[in-house]
């Protein structure tokens, strides 16, 4: 139960997220997640049934146990990154590094979920107001209509949650100053008095169960959301009093907190009701530090500080978000004065920060994995031998050390170390491409030509990374690979429909996780149903079903 922990302050949790990773993460060291995670452990069981293994992955074949003789869900999580290694749904490549310019009229230092919250940035001297430039712009205001992180950047600046986290990623109070699980399948958070929408009307318990039904329930609020499985397990929201708001889920649910510790911002039932899909993207009404001041469509976004905020008021006037899809571009309005940070600085251009004397660097590594998705109702990605030869045929450690210096670390499964469910024992694909051939020649698919397509300056060095993919796999006699580059927001809208069939075959993305769990990757990307699956194995649907019927930690780590 939330009520024996002190309240922690939303800004001060702010200001020193991932301030302890950042020195090491500079210096191209992978600092460890804090996340509450729980301690990882070695013994996950392989039950793979693979056409194929790979080397290099030893595995004890036994089981975490509870204390009834239960596999534990930690161990399940396990098998299950195991068993997605082996199958290979993805090429596996690596976990980004958050690398800021930091103006020096500002103080402020990156948080690994990549988040940048205008709340945490302090004015230094005679400075009073604060500009972003990120690498894309928003896909519309409406917090329940996204799925990326810079539109979270530019929403989470007037919207906010029940929950929220700590530096060490722990679950905190935000609007609500009480959260429990009253009996399986049901919890209840009791909320803030005081708290006010920034065009009138003080927060309700039906807001918020409003906000949570127009997510999870397709026909409340007039969207069908695409962040449904964001709020995994969750069914639907009640309000039994003004205060109080009941939320029911499909079982257990054992990261219930830990998922409303990220996600669903609160909405006023009554202006989403009384708005059409048009205004509630060009608008906002949230309760936060915030209020918008003027919006022009992929250009800025504009704020200015609500000063009938229910916490303490921003150290800011006045907020300015914009983009610039280069990074070079994003670096020269550093250095020149005309922002205040800089996001995806470049490996080449981070000297450039270090040494300028009106700026500095910050760094530290994400909860966010980047991959090359395959589809695997399609030919050649349908096998799993071909899907096994493309891992083998990336000399990923190259990649890290010359297209991103360091600035990342290599992965070979989908959940990043430190996060519950990690395995440990899982390694990295080596590189072998005599293997790799073998395998292309074993899968009969041995001439196919196949495309890569990737998004443009969303990702640090996206193209340059897809671009050494691409080269690799044609250095295999057998397979050619092309490169096509894409717009972020039109790759999104494919990978985003909820169908396979509208996807690319063979695509890079990042996928960023802040609920530090492992189903929060493995139940969207690569279970059957999953909002963005790419791939389908029962296995896998059985072990992530067998974790999600067990009982999690009250704070949701």
């Amino acid at each position: 139960m939330a009520d024996d922990e002190p309240t922690t302050s939303r800004r001060t949790f702010l200001k020193f997220a991932g301030g302890t990773t950042a020195a090491a993460a500079v210096a191209g060291c992978a600092g460890g997640d804090q996340g509450g995670a729980q301690e990882t452990t070695t013994g996950a069981e392989t039950t793979t049934g693979a056409e194929t293994t790979t080397a290099g992955n030893e595995t004890t074949g036994s089981e975490e146990t509870t204390s009834g003789g239960e596999a534990s869900r930690e161990a399940l999580l396990q098998q299950a990154n195991q068993l997605l290694h082996d199958q290979a749904p993805w090429v596996f490549l690596n976990r980004q590094y958050s690398v800021y310019g930091v103006s020096s009229n500002v103080e402020w230092t990156g948080r690994r979920d990549e988040r940048i919250d205008g709340y945490a940035i302090q004015p230094q001297g005679d400075s009073s107001e604060v500009t972003i430039t990120q690498s894309q712009m928003d896909s519309g205001l409406d917090p329940h209509d996204h799925r990326e992180t810079p539109t979270d950047n530019i929403v989470l600046q007037a919207y906010e949650g029940v929950l929220a986290r700590d530096a060490e990623g722990k679950v905190i109070n935000q609007l609500a100053t009480d959260y429990q699980r009253v009996e399986d399948g049901v919890v209840e958070f009791t909320l803030q008095d005081g708290v006010t929408f920034h065009e009138g009307g003080d927060l309700t318990a039906e807001d918020v169960a409003f906000s949570i039904n127009r997510i999870v329930q397709e026909d409340v609020g007039g969207l069908a959301s695409p962040q449904s499985d964001q709020l995994a397990g969750v069914t639907g929201a009640e309000a039994p009093d003004d205060s109080t708001v009941r939320v029911m889920s499909d079982g257990i649910n054992p990261t219930v907190f830990a998922v409303f510790a990220t996600y669903c911002d609160v909405m006023k039932r009554s202006w989403v009701e009384e708005n059409d899909g048009a205004y509630i993207n060009t608008h906002m009404n949230g309760t936060g530090p915030f209020r918008l001041a003027n919006y022009q469509e992929g250009v800025e976004v504009v704020y200015e500080r609500n000063e009938e905020y229910w916490g303490d008021p921003a150290p800011a006037q006045g907020l300015t978000i914009k983009s610039a899809s280069e990074s070079s571009t994003r670096v020269n309005q550093l250095l020149s004065g005309e922002t205040d940070i800089a996001v995806n600085v470049p490996p080449q251009d981070v000297n450039r920060v270090r040494n300028a004397d009106n700026a500095s660097l910050t760094a530290v590594p994400s909860t966010r994995v980047l991959f090359n998705a395959m589809r695997y109702d399609v030919e050649p990605f349908s096998s799993q031998q071909f899907r096994q030869a493309m891992n083998l045929a990336i000399d990923l450690d190259s990649i890290i050390e010359n297209v991103l210096q360091g600035f990342a670390a290599p992965t070979g499964q989908p959940t990043l170390e430190g996060f519950v469910g990690y395995n440990p024992d899982v390694n990295p694909y080596p590189q072998d491409v005599e293997r790799a051939q073998q395998l292309v020649e074993e899968s009969g698919h041995a001439g196919v030509s196949i495309t890569l397509q990737t998004p443009v300056g969303r990702y640090l060095k996206d193209v340059e990374i897809a671009q050494a993919v691409a080269n690799q796999i044609n250095q295999l006699s057998n397979v050619n690979c092309e490169l096509e580059q894409r717009e972020f927001q039109a790759l999104v809208g494919e990978i985003t429909t909820g169908n396979i069939e509208d996807k690319p075959p063979f695509y890079l993305i990042g996928w960023g996780n802040a609920t530090f769990d492992a189903s929060q990757t493995i139940i969207p990307l690569v279970t059957t149903g999953g909002a963005l699956t790419t791939f389908e194995n029962e296995q896998v649907d059985q072990l992530m079903e067998r974790a999600q019927s067990m009982g999690g930690e009250p704070n949701g780590n």
